[in-house]
């Protein structure tokens, strides 16, 4: 079993820096072909509006880490990277819409419906939807055919009603409604958690990971997708819209149930802390060496601020 690194060894910013180089370059190489007129009425300004300058890119850093760890193919990993984040704007787009959330202002800028109208942001969500699955499969014999239909059966699941979807239904169904932490977990658990455990697992599906360290990365995982919601509803409440770069206190506006509302402000952070422990002690009975870019972010994710 390798000695995982010391996380305070490693340095995250600048190994972030040169991962989001590559996924910037690529996402705006990918989405950006509809500014040549391949896309047709304005839909690629609208695609590439949800996508291009802005958001943290943790879904794609997660999926470059896992690679990392289990020595993987790096095209591969790019490219589920990038199907990641396509996977996470079009649910965002759709979610900000008036027949769901209906907001107004995310990654600090009006949402798309605002800036396009609720007919072009549909649209421009179903066809990020489709690249995502594009560009998992690409025909030049880069990524073998059973690494791309694990890529495309990992976020299918993570996106659709055993995931994104289904938690967005119970979210939606569970306005003013007083959720017990059972049933608030397993909203988060499909909502939120499912698409990031899922880009752990597609990293790790860039290589050839044993079933013990695919079942410990799974842990890492939900631990790290789980902890991203709790975070996400203490900053709801305490944060403002401008550090925030989202509308700030909409749970407590729309009577929607968090895990602050349910358990308190300070368990809801003590609560935090325990699933970072859960998701570095996931990683340490992985036996994997090359862990520091996993433990870095997961530290991070806990511990931010915005």
């Amino acid at each position: 079993m390798n000695a995982p690194e010391t996380p305070s060894l490693f340095d995250l910013n600048a190994w972030s820096a040169r991962q989001l180089d590559a996924i910037e370059q690529a996402l705006s190489q990918w989405v950006a072909n509809a500014q040549n007129g391949f896309v047709p009425a304005g839909l690629g300004e609208a695609m590439r509006y949800a996508v291009l300058d802005g958001g943290k890119r943790l879904r794609p850093l997660l999926v470059m880490a896992a690679c990392e760890a289990v020595g993987g193919n790096a095209e591969a990993a790019l490219r589920a990277a990038c199907a990641v984040e396509l996977i996470h704007a079009y649910s965002l787009v759709h979610d900000d819409m008036p027949c769901m959330d209906n907001d107004v202002l995310r990654r600090g800028k009006p949402t798309v419906h605002v800036k396009f109208g609720e007919a072009q942001a549909l649209l421009a969500g179903d066809a990020l939807q489709a690249l995502a699955f594009e560009l998992l499969t690409p025909a030049n014999g880069s990524i073998s055919a059973p690494v791309q239909a694990a890529l495309c059966r990992l976020l299918a699941k993570a996106a659709g009603y055993q995931g994104m979807a289904g938690g967005q239904a119970i979210d939606l169904a569970s306005v003013g409604l007083p959720l017990n932490s059972a049933q608030l977990h397993e909203m988060h658990r499909l909502k939120t958690g499912a698409l990031l455990q899922a880009s752990v697992l597609m990293g790790a599906a860039c290589g050839a990971a044993s079933p013990a360290v695919q079942s410990a990365l799974q842990g890492y995982g939900a631990a790290v997708g789980l902890a991203f919601q709790v975070v996400d509803d203490i900053l709801d409440v305490t944060a403002d819209a401008a550090t925030l770069g989202k509308t700030a206190g909409k749970d407590a506006a729309q009577d929607k149930p968090t895990f602050v509302s349910l358990m308190g402000l300070q368990p809801s952070t003590d609560y935090a802390q325990q699933l970072l422990a859960q998701a570095l002690a996931s990683l340490q009975a992985s036996g994997l060496g090359h862990t520091g870019a996993l433990q870095a972010l997961a530290d991070r994710l806990v511990n931010r601020h915005h």
